[in-house]
């Protein structure tokens, strides 16, 4: 079942996923060569329990960690650890938290030094796609209208879109109806109404679209070993077209 929020929920949602952007340009800021995926968790989970937030990440569904840090060919998922960054890595850090019973989600990637120019375009493909999806989450149109507006664009630039990982409704729970893939037909799915609150979270790979669980059955990784990133919005539809929540 959908659920439709009010306009104070919606604002009370500004709050905690900016409060998630926030703390992703400080992660950002932390990105270079030598750091620990672990460093980068241990400095969100403090930023998230100074702001008197929770993780959401954190124990849900057995998941260890407070963030989502994947590295290189890891699409989602990863698990922050003694993994040091090197220069020439990208990584996708995906966090999440939940402020005054209202979750907040988003996602970016990041070059890690100096990255080849696949990878800075694959990171720039990625970020565009995001923002051709957004641009249809407008009432009237459907779920499928996002879906299908990021896999051509996507396709078009030779690179392909996850099926495996879709986005999601949010709001007092981090995943709540309707599902978003990120590929699909036109005019298909549920209507887009004001009140809807998704994530949109395209997972795009320079090779092809498959995917493989690692043994810790969390980390999802392509299975031609292919570059991949991520971004990933909170959106709220509204009357006057789509509201990104997840930004300063």
């Amino acid at each position: 079942m959908i659920k439709l929020k009010t306009r104070e929920e919606i604002e009370m949602m500004r709050i905690s996923n900016r409060l998630v952007a926030e703390l992703l340009g400080e992660l950002r800021s932390l990105v270079k060569p030598g750091i620990s995926t672990g460093e980068l968790d241990a400095i969100a989970e403090e930023f998230i329990l100074k702001k008197g937030a929770v993780p959401t990440f954190k124990g849900y569904a057995g998941f260890p960690a407070c963030i989502c840090t994947s590295v290189n060919d890891q699409v989602v998922h990863g698990i922050p650890g003694k993994r040091v960054l090197k220069n020439g890595d990208i990584i996708s850090i995906d966090a999440g938290l939940r402020f005054n019973g209202y979750c907040g989600d988003a996602t970016i990637t990041v070059p890690v030094g100096s990255v080849s120019e696949e990878a800075a375009r694959l990171i720039d493909v990625t970020a565009k796609a995001l923002e051709i999806g957004i641009a249809q989450a407008v009432p009237g149109n459907r779920v499928g209208d996002i879906s299908h507006a990021i896999q051509v664009y996507v396709e078009n630039q030779g690179c392909s879109v996850v099926r495996d990982f879709v986005g999601h409704g949010i709001g007092k729970d981090m995943h709540e109806d309707p599902p978003v893939p990120h590929f699909g037909s036109p005019h298909t799915g549920p209507v887009l109404c004001e009140g809807m609150v998704i994530t949109i979270e395209p997972m795009v790979n320079l090779g092809r679209y498959r995917l493989k669980i690692l043994e810790d059955g969390w980390t999802a990784v392509t299975a031609d070993g292919s570059l991949s990133a991520q971004f990933e919005h909170t959106v709220a539809i509204t009357e006057n077209g789509p509201d990104i929540l997840s930004r300063l």
